[in-house]
């Protein structure tokens, strides 16, 4: 139950930081170019903002990201760990909106998001709220 639990947290961090910093200047590990151009050559068509599940975890999605999963053994650390990733990248993690994935999945497709302007809505909600309770006089 302890890769569940660093699997909760990883998700809490990452979601705390987009919602803090402007993902289009994050950077998540030392070869996110790389990661990227991999991600969007093997799968340029991949609907990133409201990801369906099937695309990774039916056999034939498999069997395409596999192939790509591998070729960051040694190049991205635990890149085959389990970690949580939003299906829908305008909402939080909850049961309904999340999945399983290894490490470097959530990095291409996060990567891809951040660099895409995906991410910008959980952003510029999180300023909103902070805008607002400033006027109020509330820490948000």
């Amino acid at each position: 139950m302890i890769w569940a639990m660093k699997a909760y947290q990883h998700a809490e961090v990452y979601f705390n930081l987009i919602s803090s910093v402007d993902p289009k200047f994050l950077k998540l590990t030392k070869v996110d170019d790389q990661i990227y151009a991999e991600f969007r050559k093997s799968f340029g068509d991949l609907k990133i903002d409201v990801l369906d599940p099937e695309e990774l975890k039916s056999e034939p999605a498999k069997a395409k990201w596999r192939p790509f999963c591998m070729q960051f053994d040694g190049v991205v650390e635990d890149f085959n760990y389990g970690t949580l990733l939003r299906l829908d990248c305008t909402k939080d993690y909850t049961e309904e909106n999340t999945i399983f994935v290894t490490r470097i999945q959530f990095f291409a497709i996060e990567t891809a998001r951040n660099r895409e302007g995906y991410n910008n809505v959980v952003y510029s909600q999180a300023m909103e709220t902070k805008s607002v309770a400033a006027e109020r006089g509330i820490s948000a």
